[in-house]
């Protein structure tokens, strides 16, 4: 579920971006809404606002979360500055490139694995499963950057659908793929034999 949060500020992105640019008057201001530029905008906004509810909520932020805000904040932010789509393109690359970094830091620094640190309160699994476990997340979050860049910048009248629909797509068929790889390693705890008083 919480990768989920993720989406929504993407997903008003993908909304705002899909309308005919129109003329909008807000409070004695006049903003125009569509497009690229204004679909920035609203994506800085609702991360802030998302997170804010989070950070509210929970008196924290995972540090993915805040790599995702920060990206936001950074790329979006250069997008309106330079009037230049170019800078926004490179986010979901660079994002998912820090998160592959941090995975692959955690084989080097550090006790745990970054996947048991996330997981570990939840789960029991063999050091080999953990392992396993980050490297798969280690190449997804690489091929979920290659994809994103090559799509940004060779099918440039796709790239905010494959942004959206296609990195939505690539994170639950992932995560189903690791609930099934999960299950096999998952047993039933027996229940302690009755002693009798």
């Amino acid at each position: 579920m919480k990768q989920l949060i993720d989406f929504i500020p993407l997903i008003l992105f993908f909304i705002v971006f899909k309308l005919d640019p129109r003329t909008v008057d807000l409070a004695g201001h006049s903003f125009t809404l569509g497009g690229i530029f204004s679909a920035t905008a609203v994506l800085i906004a609702a991360s802030v606002v998302v997170y804010g509810i989070l950070f509210i909520t929970q008196r924290r932020l995972e540090k993915g979360q805040w790599a995702t805000l920060l990206g936001c904040l950074i790329f979006g932010s250069l997008t309106l500055a330079f009037h230049s789509e170019t800078f926004l393109k490179w986010k979901a690359p660079v994002v998912n490139w820090v998160f592959a970094v941090a995975f692959i830091g955690s084989h080097f620094i550090g006790d745990k694995l970054l996947i048991k640190r996330l997981m570990g309160h939840a789960l029991t699994l063999p050091d080999p499963v953990w392992t396993r476990l980050n490297i798969a997340w280690i190449i997804f979050f690489i091929f979920c950057g290659a994809a994103n860049l090559f799509v940004a910048f060779t099918f440039q009248a796709y790239w905010v659908d494959f942004k959206v629909f296609g990195s939505l797509g690539m994170t639950l068929l992932f995560l189903v793929g690791q609930g099934i790889y999960l299950s096999r390693h998952l047993h039933d705890v027996e229940p302690a034999p009755k002693t009798k008083d």
